[in-house]
């Protein structure tokens, strides 16, 4: 398993929704279409927090690599030949050319298009062609700048911060919490990107409440109440609880289940779907049969690009039968269809001069909690 370079409550979303809402209202209108305020989300949120930029199956052979792009930073995350992930900053050390263009690929070096300056997978230069007769010049000082990361369950976070909380005493709430789902083996059988004319508040905001589902996802609502919602996080980063799956069923198109189980999931876990929201960029959605992780990246204040993975356990790529991936993916792109384009509906309206913040229902609590951790990060 690639390393890396350098408790909760009772479920009572009933009892406890009306105390989470009472008085809370949506957003100013400024939070959404202000680009005053995108900068300072950009500098407060996504420059100091740690965000999800990939996982570790899509690096798995030593030169495997992707590029993320965080705060307008570009970033090299590299499994290097001693099965350590590493990132550093797509900036080469002589002029500060752009190292890499593509999204990702496999390389035995990294070498810069211009001058040829070239870094090993552990961020060393290797080799400056000419340079050995300028004066003073010591290949040891033009190492590639680093950038702080860590795994959590095998997902790959950044942090662009100078000293940064280690991730580890962050994410405290949700040690072991989802260690039954396997989630570091997974693999994605899948990526769809979407471009969404929406400020990203409002897609984190539309995935914490289903007060929406019946009139905009009438075939989910099928498979899922609406009204079954049980919250075990209600406070802070980390957000979100479980809605129940009727007995037998499963959110795919055909409403069967489209792999074999992650894990060893509980009975009563395996006729639920847990939906948990981690601040500022991650939305993980736990199916009895598969793991759904949407990645938001805010473009500008009125747009977002989202990249939407399906994970399975790597045992069912190897089923011949019994293994539908489509059967989700189709089920959910459809969904993910549903919710942007009423996110797109919302921007559009809250560009409005009528708009005005609006209430919160006893049902969208998790929001409202959202808004609050939110605020405080931008405080």
């Amino acid at each position: 398993m690639p390393t890396v370079a350098q408790t909760e409550t009772k479920p009572g979303f009933r009892k406890t929704a009306e105390t989470f809402t009472s008085g809370a209202k949506t957003l100013p209108q400024r939070y959404f279409v202000s680009p005053k305020i995108f900068a300072e989300e950009k500098e407060k949120i996504f420059s100091r927090e740690w965000v999800l930029v990939g996982h570790q199956s899509q690096i798995s052979k030593a030169g495997d690599y992707l590029v993320a792009n965080v705060a307008n930073e570009s970033l090299i995350i590299v499994l290097d030949q001693k099965s350590t992930i590493r990132g550093f900053y797509n900036v080469c050390r002589h002029r500060g050319t752009r190292l890499r263009e593509d999204r990702s690929g496999h390389a035995s070096a990294i070498q810069c298009p211009y001058h040829a300056w070239t870094y090993g997978l552990d961020g060393r230069l290797i080799g400056a062609p000419h340079m050995d007769d300028v004066r003073g010049f010591d290949k040891a000082d033009y190492s590639l700048h680093s950038v702080h990361l860590a795994l959590w369950e095998g997902f790959i976070f950044v942090n662009l911060a100078d000293s940064p909380t280690p991730l580890d005493e962050c994410f405290a709430p949700l040690a072991g919490k989802f260690s039954h789902w396997n989630l570091p083996k997974l693999r994605s059988a899948k990526r769809i990107d979407y471009e969404v004319r929406a400020n990203w508040k409002l897609i984190f905001e539309n995935y914490s409440e289903c007060y929406h589902c019946p009139g905009v996802h009438p075939m989910l609502s099928k498979i899922s109440p609406y009204d079954s919602a049980e919250n075990d996080l209600t406070e802070g980063p980390f957000l979100g609880g479980f809605m129940k799956i009727n007995k037998g069923k499963s959110l795919t198109m055909s409403g069967n289940a489209c792999a074999s189980r992650l894990g060893d999931i509980a009975a009563e876990d395996f006729h639920r779907i847990f939906y948990y929201s981690i601040f500022p960029n991650v939305l993980l959605s736990l199916h009895p049969d598969y793991v759904m992780v949407h990645q938001l990246w805010p473009q500008s204040s009125e747009r977002t690009l989202i990249l939407c993975d399906w994970f399975f356990h790597p045992e069912a790529f190897k089923c011949a039968v019994g293994f539908h991936p489509e059967d989700a993916i189709e089920f959910w792109d459809m969904t993910n269809k549903q919710d942007w384009h009423v996110c797109e509906l919302s921007q559009q309206g809250i560009a409005s001069r009528a708009y005005e913040a609006g209430p919160y229902s006893s049902r969208e609590s998790i929001p409202a909690a959202w808004d609050r951790e939110y605020l405080r990060q931008m405080e």
